[in-house]
């Protein structure tokens, strides 16, 4: 039931950490992706949500 300031006490190991490609801290370390640039897969990931589809 708590998931506010209670629990965040409880949050101590990293999820992200720097990305070898776009240098951000955006690399999930358990599923070896980069969030920002998409890495390790070869193509760049981008979209443009601005635009409609």
């Amino acid at each position: 039931q708590t998931k506010g300031t209670s629990s965040f006490g409880k949050r101590r190991n990293k999820t992200h950490t720097l990305c070898r490609r776009c240098g951000s801290k955006a690399y999930h370390l358990q599923k070896s992706t980069c969030g920002k640039c998409g890495y390790p897969a070869k193509r760049k990931r981008k979209y443009n949500w601005s635009a409609k589809a």
